[in-house]
Parts: C-alpha cells; structure tokens; sequence
C-alpha cells in the first residue's frame, strides 16, 4: 500500500515541509505501508488551464498527465494544510480540481496547522474530497501556531502531537485497505 503525505501549500516561508518530513518520520517506523511526501510545489501547476473538465479524464497538458499519474499511484493521502481565512490555500485547491479520478475510493487523513489547528480549512478539504468520492477518516492533527511553533515559525510540536498522528494514521492504512476492492473492481471494469 502507498501513501502520499501531500504538502498542501506553495508559499514561500511555508511550515508544511517541516511538517511533513515530522509525519513522515513518524510513519516510516511503521510497516502497513510505504508513505512518501509529494510537494505540490514540484508540480507546478498552473491556475486550471485544462480545457474539458477533470472527471472527463481528458488531460492535455503534459503538467496534468505527470500530476494525474503521480496521484493514481497512491492508495490513500494524507494532507498537510495550513489555514489560511478559515480555508486551505488555493494552491492546494487546484491540485486537487486538476483530477477526478486518480482520487476516487481512496482513504485521506489531514494534518492542519494555523491558528485555530487548521480545523476549518480540513472541514473545508472534507467537503472538496468528498465530491471526489474520497472517504476522509475522523481522526486528524491539529498544529497550533500558538503552541507547536516556536515564535510561530520553527516547528516544535507538542509530545501529544505524535500519539495524535500514530491515531489518525492508523485509520488512514485500515480504510485505504478496505477501499482496495472497490478500486479493483473499477479498474477491471
């Protein structure tokens, strides 16, 4: 089974790298799965230039078809947002609009951070996810600005933090499995 740790944001000075090599780190210790990080920085893609709409599957610019099969290689996501005016950052927003189907029955957990945890831009996440019949799971990380940042820039989660990623990645390996048949059988179809 493989897993993305997606770095949801593109903005210069971001904290999402330092947050998803922490993931990472902790996954790896695991064995349900392989995790890798994918920065949406190293796709580059630009605001939607995509001329028929994603669940068509009729991707024209090399950008998509390179981001399209990087996505279908995975059995489940987890997403790392900040929260930027209660929402996650658009960057993040258009990767996702770029595909349909490379997310369809998959498992995606999240961890936010910001000044309220990222909860609100997660919430937000749950409900784009969920019109790509991606099933998020309950469990997620909530990074305070205020406490798990020193000065709010260097990253210094809390010791509960770890025990907090352990739960929601445990969710996260059980439901992409689960969803392994229903991906096989759209395959055969």
């Amino acid at each position: 089974m493989k897993i993305a740790i997606i770095i949801g944001s593109t903005r210069p000075g971001r904290k999402g790298e330092a947050v998803a090599r922490w993931v990472h780190d902790i996954a790896a210790k695991r064995g349900d799965a392989q995790y890798e990080i994918v920065d949406i920085a190293d796709f580059a893609l630009p605001h939607m230039d995509e001329p028929f709409p994603p669940m068509m599957g009729r991707y024209s610019r090399p950008h998509s078809h390179v981001w399209a099969e990087k996505i279908a290689s995975y059995d489940g996501f987890v997403f790392v947002t900040p929260e930027y005016n209660h929402a996650p950052g658009g960057a993040l927003k258009n990767a996702i609009d770029y595909l349909f189907a490379e997310w369809n029955h998959k498992a995606a957990a999240f961890v936010g951070y910001g000044a309220s945890g990222g909860v609100r831009a997660v919430e937000h996440l749950r409900l784009i996810l969920a019109n790509c019949a991606v099933a998020t799971v309950r469990p997620q990380v909530e990074l305070s600005l205020f406490h798990d940042f020193a000065e709010m820039t260097h990253f210094t989660p809390g010791a509960h933090q770890e025990p907090a990623v352990g739960a929601m990645l445990d969710e996260l390996a059980l439901w992409s499995d689960a969803l392994k048949p229903i991906r096989e059988a759209k395959a055969a179809v």
